[in-house]
């Protein structure tokens, strides 16, 4: 993918050349040719898919629970329209188990535990918390985590209203009772209810067959007599009897026509089943917020309101109380907390209880006064009193009993703990400050002492308590929101990355987004190394942590070198033959190694020159087996090796015995002639028989997950994984006695969407997996990788025929063809990330891949680096997870960052990043800022170099100044940035969308003089890597960019660089203003025009510049025209001009040279108020809003007679449920190796859009054909009901993507709901086939083939 729009900004006009040309000297009209259909820029596309590539970062709710065991932890972080499930490391680094759409929005969270309740009702869910959540969809939704699938699913959708957006509809707020039995929810206003949740059994038949799933069960107990907006509740445990009263729940309200805020109880009625009103309880003083009820303490509550918090006794609910307040009002700069005893009328001379540590602070009269923060009473007054709001809290999970503990973050960034004390005198409170940050929510106490603090608007973290002070383990990255962005090619790699500003002030920073996995790049060889064909790491011993050995084969030769600070040759210490083609090699027993080529196998024992634990001898041991023809494939296994033969067709097994000290031999045990040749052996890492699977799925034994008995020894047989010319994948036994008995095998068969064979079938690669369920993974020679599966019964891992005491017949346990993907046209390799049969497997072919093993079907991501041709795991003692790639002849050292949850690396530069170009000539980035707390100004612009964030230059506004646009265009032979700016750091609109009158600039500056990077900033050397040996030796190794990052957050290292504190002196230069221009209004939007114009808007004046003679100096106003409401974005396409107005929406433009007047030819059909705009050619334009929709809209042949207003006609349209701030359009070919390169469709670069929106997400728009578009869109109507795939949330898929749009219109095929389809098995993807959507008639036939090719190119390019 590369932008479609130039570093210099001229592309506008670099599109138009022609056609300007050829126009009149008037300038373009609206009868020329050009405005057309298809005019400048070709055909439009009319079908569009969009794809979320990036989800949001911003957390807004998090729930802790065991969801897929009951024996792990792990934290659900709700993001408003996806779910993300991680796990915080014992290092306190927080880990990505997996992340999923939800198809809606998401209001509130809670957890039922039902892990010891109806013990045999519902497998599926046993051991497992259910996560709930409350959405736009009105419904109550239940969610289990399905290790089959690896997400979440729904077990039950509750319906409460419908359609469940209205503020007096349920749906907005819920609490879960202690018990998991009872769910309280609550509107925006009004409305309440109750909500019992049980489970029903299975329903069996005469045959143990079932008849009627396991299903939820539910009673919704309503009231509409609430009469206010309910802000929080909390279930409470109270002396009423349940007979009389059960639930019971305490909740703030604020009713209607009242200033202040009130506790209210309420209760469910045994007699009547109806919701009473139990009693009130209000105190004189702050504001009440939110209410908690306190842990291991029954009928005790906490009521956090502004500025105190109040210990609230509702042990009588009908009675409550309040016995202690806390103060949290306190100075700026180090407030105190203080505790008071409390009566009815909280008078401020009550005696005040001791408080621990802490000073005690008489702030009663404080909290009544007029806060006013910015007075200064005195220089010795060291800040003045505010009342401070709790926005997060959290209570200890495993608080020592009768001593529950809270902790909670104020609105100014401290932290405070407070622990209760039940002793026979009553409640001690003893509070204590422990940290000073960030203002945090939500806030979450983990076990270990970990809390997860997250930010709104910048990085979270992960905090330890230690000693009495929190003390930062790591960061959650948090990209959110993403203001703007620029997509620039990364150098070198025919990658993308993404330069978004992100955040705001104080954590505003700029952001390097990369697709894929992470990988950091440590060292690179220069690039002699042609002609590997093989790539190995090894180990002396099987027990050792790290390897001793990198292997490197080449055409006809093997080098051999140490891993470790230095790469020396030590082939020769090591015995492997040097002037041959290494095919396989390996560790067969401690201390010896195997080589195996072409003539022959060759067993070693280094010396101690190439290992300290090697033999002390002079030269190394060595042994050879020659068989009497070619050896074309092998592998080597623990105490055994396998080799096979082309001609004829043999497989042999060899063996290792000692003969004497340093004496080995080297002998066959069995062979066997084969029907078809042997394409690849794979042996699995472990031995079957002692294996312990701990897959990603909450780990354990297989053995005990299956309920066997651990003392009992499983008895399977060894075996070795084959593939065949046939071709086929076969699991055949090595033990000695049964001379490659046939376990199991498989067949492939695969058929295009014409029925015909696919060519290339035979495997390149084969491995077996153990995770969930074991697996065999093919990677085939045409690019295609498959997965095989087998049925086994229910008390064993593995089929029948695999144990020793079965008797089953040897080719009765077929293999299972279970999913089908195409990787590329290359042939597929299969390299495990570390020595065990459950490990994630790199897949090599014209991309680098990470499949996930313990996923459901194939499910792979992809690495973000180049393409390689082999890869190996290589650890040692400075890099123990890395991984060399051999790619463009060089081998390249990295390390995969892997859980990493973000590929994204951060500078922190201060201020509020609003705007960031990537100025393709220096190489460099110009970001403007806001909100800069210097003394000299508080907005300015900089060139920053994106290797290692360094500022080169700087342009400062002036005083009291604030730049607000920026743009890069093309004077002449100048390159000039054009900023425009509002002279009040205040509103630039009024509420109903008019200007406000605020004067602003429109400066030029000049870029000639912009300093480029340095060349030592893009490769540093890091390491003094030598060699023994010129030949296949390490070179000069270097290092990649070293990332130098600068932080002014609370949390960052010590040795980070703050930009605030970079002095002027030490920059290359500064950004030189060559002219500037004064208007009325404030200048929100610039941008080039044609190649010597410049369009400024100002407030809804639309103005046109020249420059006389080319002079940037010489800057002259041509035209002027008006808009009704604020223009806020401006774009333009060749000679076509789009305005975003704050309430008409989109304006279409044209100016007229000749008679120097710009023209308003085409108009929205609709209000909106503009987030931004892409114009894709002349007639089409893709416009956000802030409602959260994106549309596609474009202009017909414009008559004479016909009028400019409500003409553009909208194509299509897609809800996002996120406001898209910023929107590129962007330009690649999304084709995969497979396609036709002929095939007319693919042979364009397609237009397409991406878009950032507030909560930290990147979309993507690809344009389809209406055959793409139709096949696709049955697709989505069958995944949108079927139960695997359905929305999580309970909405109606149709419904929710096309909320807020006009009927009639189209909608923009939804790309999440889609890429669904890959993540099913091949049966599973024909029964979704299959399903018929209600009242869509007949099915149309659908082949998976078809589906599976036109997805698979969206998902290749997206990745």
């Amino acid at each position: 993918m590369e932008s479609s729009a130039s570093g210099d900004g001229s592309s506008a006009a670099d599109a138009a050349t022609a056609a300007a040309a050829a126009s009149s000297s008037s300038g373009p009209s609206t009868s020329d040719p050009a405005f057309s259909a298809g005019g400048v820029g070709g055909p439009s596309a009319t079908h569009y898919l969009a794809k979320r590539v990036l989800h949001g970062s911003i957390v807004q709710h998090v729930a802790r629970g065991r969801f897929r065991s009951e024996h792990l932890w792990e934290i659900v972080l709700c993001k408003e329209t996806s779910l993300e499930l991680v796990v915080v490391g014992e290092d306190g680094v927080l880990q990505s188990i997996c992340e999923q759409s939800t198809f809606g929005i998401i209001k509130d969270v809670g957890i039922l535990d039902w892990r010891f309740k109806h013990f045999g009702i519902w497998p599926e869910i046993e051991g497992k918390e259910i996560l709930v959540l409350l959405s736009d969809s009105g419904k109550l939704s239940l969610l289990y985590f399905c290790c089959q699938m690896h997400r979440f699913i729904a077990i039950g959708n509750i319906e409460l209203s419908k359609p469940g957006n209205m503020r007096d509809q349920l749906g907005r707020i819920l609490a879960i009772d202690h018990d998991s039995a009872w769910v309280a929810i609550g509107a925006y206003e009004d409305a309440f209810a109750f909500v019992h949740v049980g489970k029903s059994p299975h329903v069996y038949g005469p045959n143990r067959e079932i008849v009627e799933r396991a299903k939820i069960m539910h009673v919704v107990y309503k009231s509409s007599d609430i009469r206010g907006t309910v802000w929080s509740m909390c279930f409470m445990r109270t002396r009423c009897s349940m007979d009389e009263y059960y639930p019971v729940v305490a909740m703030i309200i604020n009713r209607k026509g009242s200033d202040v805020n009130e506790l209210s109880v309420y209760a469910l009625a045994a007699n009547d089943g109806g919701i009473q009103y139990l009693s009130s309880f209000s105190e004189p003083g702050p504001l009440a917020l939110d209410i908690s009820e306190i842990p291991q303490l029954d009928g005790f509550a906490l009521l956090f309101r502004a500025g105190d918090i109040l210990f609230v006794d509702l042990r009588d609910p009908k009675e409550a109380c309040c016995t202690i307040r806390i103060s949290i009002t306190g100075s700026l700069i180090g407030g105190q907390i203080s505790v008071e005893d409390s009566c009815r009328g909280l008078d401020v001379d009550d005696d005040v209880a001791a408080c621990a540590l802490l000073e005690l602070r008489d702030s009663g009269n404080n909290i009544m006064m007029d806060d006013n923060y910015m007075a200064i009473d005195g220089l010795d007054n060291a800040g003045s009193m505010k009342s401070r709001i709790i926005c997060s809290w959290s209570w200890e999970p495993d608080a020592v009993r009768g001593r529950p503990r809270l902790i909670f973050c104020l609105d100014d960034g401290e932290f405070h703990t407070l622990e209760f004390n039940w002793d026979i005198e009553g409640v001690k409170v003893l509070p204590e400050r422990v940290h000073r940050g960030l203002p945090c929510r939500p806030l979450l106490w983990m076990n270990r002492g970990m809390i997860a603090a997250f930010v709104e608007m910048g990085d979270g973290m992960i905090l330890q308590l230690e000693h009495g002070r929190l003390v930062h383990k790591s960061a959650v990255q948090n990209v959110g929101p993403i203001l703007d962005l620029a997509i620039a090619d990364y150098h070198g790699e025919k990658q993308d990355q993404m330069f978004s500003c992100c955040g705001m002030c104080p954590e505003g920073s700029l952001r390097v987004i990369r697709n894929g996995i992470n990988v950091e790049k440590l060292l690179r060889t220069e690039p002699i190394y042609q002609g590997v064909t093989g790539l190995w790491t090894l180990r002396m011993k099987r027990t050792d942590t790290y390897h001793s050995f990198l292997i490197l084969a080449f055409v006809e030769e093997t080098r051999v070198l140490s891993v470790g600070l230095s790469f020396n040759d030590v082939s020769d210490a090591v015995g492997f033959q040097p002037d041959v083609c290494t095919l396989a090699c390996g560790l067969i027993t401690d201390g010896l190694l195997v080589q195996i080529h072409s003539k022959g196998v060759k067993l070693c024992l280094p010396t101690t020159y190439a290992h300290p634990e090697g033999a002390p001898l002079t030269s190394p041991v060595s042994v050879v087996w020659y068989p009497d023809v070619t050896i074309s494939v092998g592998a080597v296994g623990q105490n055994i090796v396998a080799v096979a033969t082309s001609n004829p067709c043999c497989l042999y097994i060899l063996r290792v015995r000692s003969l004497s000290s340093f004496q080995y031999e080297l002998y066959e045990t069995q062979h066997v002639q084969l029907q078809y040749e042997v394409s690849c052996i794979s042996i699995p890492e472990e031995d079957p028989r002692l294996r312990t699977v701990s897959s990603a799925v909450g780990g354990g034994d297989v053995r005990k997950r299956k309920g066997n008995n651990l003392a009992a020894k499983v008895d399977v047989r060894m075996f070795a994984v084959i593939g065949t010319h046939k071709p086929s994948v076969e699991v055949v036994s090595l033990e000695p006695e049964e001379a490659f008995r046939l376990l199991s095998t498989g067949s492939i068969s695969v058929n295009n969407a014409f029925g015909a064979p696919v060519s290339g079938g035979i495997p390149e690669n084969v491995r077996f997996v153990a995770s969930e369920r074991f697996y065999i993974l093919a990677g085939l020679r045409n690019g295609m990788l498959l997965r095989f599966e087998s049925d086994t019964s229910k008390d064993h891992y593995f089929p029948g025929s695999f144990y020793k005491d079965s008797f089953t017949p040897c080719v009765n346990t077929p293999l299972q063809l279970i999913a089908i993907r195409h990787i590329g046209i290359t042939p597929v390799g299969l390299v495990a990330l570390r020595d065990s049969a459950n490990a994630d497997i790199i897949v090599l072919s014209d991309r680098s891949w990470l499949l996930h093993a313990s996923r459901h079907s194939l499910a792979y991501s992809s690495i973000s680096f180049l393409p390689a041709s082999h890869v190996t795991p290589v650890s040692s003692v400075d890099c123990p997870s890395g991984l060399l790639f051999v790619a463009e002849n060089c081998l390249h050292l990295v390390e995969m960052v892997h859980g990493k949850r973000l590929n994204a690396q951060k500078f922190s530069i201060g201020g509020t990043p609003r705007k960031v170009l990537y100025h393709s000539d220096s190489r460099t980035l110009l970001v403007m800022r806001t909100g800069l707390t210097g003394a000299s100004c508080s907005s300015d612009i900089v060139q920053i170099d994106p290797n290692n964030g360094i500022l080169l230059s700087r342009f400062k506004c002036e005083p009291g100044e604030t730049a607000r646009c920026i743009h890069i265009a093309k004077i002449g032979s100048e390159q000039v940035l054009i900023v425009g700016t509002s002279k009040s750091i205040d509103r630039p609109m009024m509420p109903n969308g008019e200007a406000e009158s605020i004067k602003g600039r429109l400066i030029v500056l000049s870029l000639d003089t912009l300093g480029s990077p340095r060349e030592s900033s893009s490769f540093i050397p890091i390491s003094n890597l030598s060699s023994s040996s010129h030949t296949g030796s390490f070179p000069e190794i270097v290092g990649y960019t070293t990332e130098e990052l600068s932080s002014n957050s609370m949390c960052s290292s010590p040795d980070d660089v703050c930009y605030n504190q970079i002095q002027h002196e030490q920059m290359a230069g500064h950004l030189r203003s060559l002219t500037h221009v004064t208007f009325a209004g404030a200048v929100l939007a610039v941008y080039p025009y044609l190649d010597r114009y410049v369009l400024a808007a100002a407030g809804n004046t639309l103005c046109v510049f020249g420059f006389v003679n080319e002079n940037p100096h010489r800057m002259k106003k041509y035209a002027v025209s008006r808009t009704r409401f604020t223009i806020t974005c401006l774009k333009t396409y060749a000679s076509r001009i789009a305005v975003g107005d704050c309430r008409d929406g989109l304006l279409f433009y044209s100016y007229n040279e000749n008679l120097r007047k710009l023209e308003l030819i085409y108009a929205d059909p609709a209000q909106r108020l503009v987030g931004d705009v892409a114009l894709l050619n002349c007639q089409t334009a893709v416009v956000s809003d802030r409602c959260g929709s994106i549309s596609v809209l474009s202009s017909p042949r414009l008559e004479v007679s016909e009028s400019p207003e409500k003409n553009l006609a909208v194509h299509c349209s897609f809800f996002m449920g996120e406001i898209a701030m910023s929107i590129q359009k962007a330009a690649f070919r999304y084709r995969l190796p497979i396609d036709n390169e002929t095939d007319p469709v693919l042979e364009s670069a397609y237009n397409c859009v991406v878009a950032s929106t507030m909560l930290g997400s990147v979309f993507v728009m690809i344009p389809l054909t209406s055959e793409e578009h139709h096949l696709l869109q049955d697709v989505q109507e069958r995944l949108s009901v079927h139960p695997l795939t359905a929305p999580l949330l309970g909405n109606d898929h149709a419904e929710f993507r096309r909320r807020g749009i006009p009927s009639g219109v189209p909608s923009i095929l939804d790309g999440d709901m889609l890429v669904q389809f890959l993540e099913l098995t091949s049966e599973q993807q024909q029964t979704v086939l299959d399903t018929a959507p209600s009242g869509k008639g007949p099915l149309r036939s659908i082949s998976i083939f078809q589906v599976m090719r036109t997805l698979e190119r969206v998902h290749y390019a997206l990745n």
